[in-house]
């Protein structure tokens, strides 16, 4: 119980605007998930090189901490969750991340700039931990890591093939890898952006980026969505971007949530991940569902929640959602949270059967 009132506490001074960062501290190819190379270990936060780290897992037998024997909330139905931890001090602050079609290998940022690559073990359908992960720097047009340039807080991540699609909120750029010419020791180049989304709010830019498939109207666009930049009525800025159809679109803002991340879903929804600290409105997370179909240059998409969850249940800073579709056609939804490097919040790792 001490562990949630001080979580509590915590989000009620982010709520208030106390910065964190004061306290040191799927319906696409997945050709880039595989084994990146091991070397040397580094300190501290950043990552300098590729290596081999052990993450720890405990289990989550609920997600109802006043309840654990209810299991459906909303649309989703609570498969397995983990708390993940590392002796090794890179680990941490996971602010996305994308799962290849079985839902067991995987690609994470970090919002300290680092790749962390491995494999979800599984006991039937309940996540039991990690294996074969890596950690490795990300690495700008350079070839050198992107923080020794002052570039981090990448928030957000989507793959088209081999190449993968990384974007940094506080300095507004998406870098394109290419993960079939050296995995995660790629390079990134800049991808060009919209005016306007160069000039998103410091701390309050690009949040979540979707790659659209083949068989889609929009195939071959990046959906790059904003946390909270707005535009005059109040809604939340978007782009699509490198597509046929580029051009600037918004999402609806309702009840003070900002976007985490999103995902694709196989039927053409996606999904949105949000969150909200507010001292009247309290503290919580929701997904809505929106149409892809009503994504267009101009556009003001809406949709309605189809999950919410506050402090009563095992949440934390939840900053990533991917989505797998299991051999029995169960949609599998993976949400992951950041936990800013410091003790009080947890990196959760939770799994959720989305109920047709």
């Amino acid at each position: 119980m001490r562990d949630l009132v001080s979580r509590r506490r915590f989000l009620k001074y982010s709520a208030a605007g106390l910065s964190v960062s004061a306290v040191p501290g799927l319906a696409r190819a997945q050709t880039a998930v595989q084994a990146p190379p091991k070397q040397a270990t580094p300190d501290e936060f950043s990552v300098t090189a590729p290596v081999s780290i052990e993450v720890n897992a405990r289990p989550l037998p609920s997600f109802d901490t006043r309840d654990r024997s209810h299991v459906r909330f909303g649309s989703l139905e609570y498969r397995s969750g983990l708390i993940l931890t590392s002796r090794f001090r890179g680990f941490g602050g996971l602010s996305g991340l994308r799962l290849d079609a079985k839902g067991e290998r995987f690609i994470a940022i970090s919002d300290k700039g680092t790749w962390f690559t491995g494999r979800i073990v599984y006991n039937g359908r309940v996540m039991t931990g990690l294996d074969d992960v890596e950690a490795s720097p990300m690495l700008g047009p350079d070839g050198k890591p992107i923080t020794s340039r002052g570039w981090f807080d990448s928030e957000s991540i989507a793959l088209d093939g081999s190449m993968v699609y990384v974007g940094l909120e506080r300095v507004n750029q998406v870098l394109r890898f290419d993960f079939a010419k050296g995995f995660t020791r790629a390079a990134g180049e800049v991808v060009p952006l919209p005016p306007a989304a160069r000039k998103l709010p410091f701390n309050k830019g690009l949040e979540a980026l979707v790659m659209v498939p083949k068989g889609f109207a929009l195939a071959g666009t990046l959906l790059a969505i904003s946390e909270r930049g707005l535009d005059a009525q109040g809604n939340i800025l978007a782009f699509l971007v490198a597509g046929k159809s580029q051009g600037q679109f918004t999402v609806r803002r309702t009840d003070n949530f900002d976007v985490s991340d999103a995902v694709l879903l196989p039927s053409g929804d996606l999904l949105l991940l949000e969150r909200k600290f507010s001292l009247l409105g309290g503290i919580g997370i929701r997904i809505r569902r929106i149409p892809l179909a009503s994504v267009a240059p101009g556009a003001v998409i809406d949709g309605p929640s189809i999950f919410n969850a506050d402090l009563g249940n095992e949440i934390d800073n939840m900053e990533g959602i991917d989505a797998h579709v299991t051999p029995d056609g169960e949609t599998v939804l993976t949400l992951v949270s950041d936990d800013n490097f410091w003790m009080i919040q947890r990196n959760l790792l939770l799994q959720f059967t989305l109920v047709e």
